[in-house]
């Protein structure tokens, strides 16, 4: 439950900068679509080079589709437990 919680308040906290004149990081870049989706490919990566075999692709595309929508979605986590065996 806690990491669906920490999810939650990620994606929120994207959706925000994103949708704010404020979506400043501490280096200086504006949080645009395009670099949240070069920062998700570049997670992604890191953890296929780490050997994994978890099915993480689906969920950094739900990641990046929620996170990047013009409209906050209420939950990130009901399109992800719809995709559970």
């Amino acid at each position: 439950m806690e990491d669906a919680a920490t999810a939650e308040i990620s994606r929120s906290q994207v959706w925000q900068w994103l949708n704010s004149s404020k979506g400043f990081l501490d280096d200086g870049r504006r949080v645009t679509r395009e670099l949240v989706n070069n920062i998700v490919g570049e997670e992604l990566a890191k953890l296929k080079k780490g050997g994994t075999n978890l099915p993480y692709e689906r969920a950094a595309q739900i990641f990046r589709q929620i996170s990047t929508n013009e409209k906050f979605e209420d939950f990130l986590t009901l399109p992800l437990y719809e995709d559970l065996p």
